[in-house]
């Protein structure tokens, strides 16, 4: 009986030294969860990078760790399986996985705010120089018609059913060019213009900066701007794991609010040149601050002796005085009509039911009310600058019987 006291007595003395250093290191807070948030090198992954770079990620009380990723597959991987609780993510990922065009079906990746908007460009190679300007879709038709007389044509994205993809059909739609007449492939952002150099693809839809380089370099040209296909189109959103979104609340909304301050800090056109300088560092976009900052500014050297575009309310927005953060269902919807569109799909999803199962609309507009950021309406009919249909989210049958014709 003494020695089960004394052993019982030693184990009291270990815990109450053990609690003690605690204190010591600790005070009498225990140490933070440290919050891993996944990244593609793009610009417009510039939302996380300041919020952690300017301090607003401390600001709200997260610790937030920064991953540089390869490519969007592998963040939907590490996102699924929990190696990071969260990304810059394609907006459509989530849909694309979920109804298992990029993954597994019923796979469920949660979207808690966007992130940014316009700021993706389909560039060409010389092929297409002197045969298509900047912006042409009459002459797109033609001009692959003439290429492919000579050699197969290839087009890259960078994630089956993600926004790149997405914009490339749309351009090839309104152009009169089956997607089915060309070759599309899978081709990670930071990977484009290294394979347009070795003249694997003809063309590529990507996010900047790796437009802007592949002009700088000679090797393509900007044939069009994302926001010329959709004005103002949501882009890049934060995505998050399951099992963080719904056990780490309060945190994911600490990480929401620390990033509409950085969202907010980036719309103020003064801080540009700065987070340009920021995002051209080796463990971020790695690429020339010249090429980040002058499209982070609007201005767009087209290349292929093509002059300058410059861009004075449609360049890449990741504030808009409110506008481009509301994740918005009809935004989810629209994606997954295009998949219904072009044959990725064969069977039609329940298109709201699956949009409000992967967006986390209330969580934001909590987070908003509490900064006093306007939540944008939803649901309401829009149309895109290529097409003539209007798209009505309460009726995408009707969309996709009308832009098939």
């Amino acid at each position: 009986m003494t020695q089960h006291i004394n052993n019982r007595s030693k184990l009291l003395l270990v815990c109450t030294l053990f609690i003690m250093l605690c204190n010591a290191v600790y005070g009498a807070n225990p140490p933070k969860r440290v919050i891993k948030l996944g990244f593609i090198p793009l610009t417009d992954c510039a939302p996380l990078v300041i919020a952690k770079e300017m301090g607003f990620f401390a600001k709200y009380g997260v610790d937030v760790q920064l991953s540089k990723e390869a490519s969007w597959a592998v963040v939907r991987d590490k996102i699924l399986n929990g190696e990071i609780d969260g990304a810059h993510c394609l907006f459509s990922m989530p849909f694309s996985v979920y109804t298992g065009i990029g993954g597994k079906a019923g796979s469920e990746m949660k979207i808690a705010m966007i992130l940014s908007n316009n700021g993706q460009a389909i560039t060409l190679s010389k092929d297409f120089c002197g045969t298509v300007g900047y912006n042409d879709i009459k002459h797109v038709a033609g001009a692959i018609k003439a290429v492919q007389s000579r050699k197969e044509v290839t087009f890259a994205m960078t994630f089956p059913g993600g926004t790149h993809d997405i914009w490339l059909r749309n351009w090839l739609a309104a152009a009169g060019v089956s997607s089915k007449s060309v070759g599309i492939i899978t081709i990670p952002p930071p990977q484009m213009v290294a394979n347009m150099k070795v003249d694997n693809m003809e063309g590529f839809c990507v996010g900047e900066p790796w437009n802007g380089v592949a002009a700088t370099q000679n090797i393509g040209f900007t044939s069009i701007a994302s926001q010329d296909i959709w004005k103002n189109h949501p882009e890049k959103a934060l995505v998050v794991n399951k099992a963080f979104s719904e056990e780490s609340k309060e945190d994911l909304k600490n990480v929401m609010k620390a990033i509409i301050e950085a969202c907010k800090w980036l719309d103020v056109m003064s801080n540009r040149k700065k987070a340009a300088l920021l995002l051209s560092r080796p463990n971020y976009v790695n690429a020339p601050v010249q090429i980040i900052e002058a499209r982070l500014m609007g201005s767009t050297d087209i290349g292929c002796d093509l002059g300058v575009k410059k861009y004075k309310d449609d360049y890449m927005l990741f504030y808009n005085n409110g506008a481009t953060n509301t994740p918005k269902l009809s935004y989810g919807i629209w994606f997954m009509a295009q998949y219904m569109r072009f044959g990725m799909i064969t069977s039609a999803p329940s298109y709201k039911a699956v949009a409000q199962k992967l967006i986390m609309s209330d969580l934001y507009a909590e987070v908003a009310k509490s900064m006093g950021v306007p939540v944008q309406e939803d649901m309401k009919p829009f149309k895109t600058n290529l097409e003539t249909i209007t798209f009505d989210p309460n009726n995408p049958a009707a969309y996709i019987s009308a832009a098939k014709k």
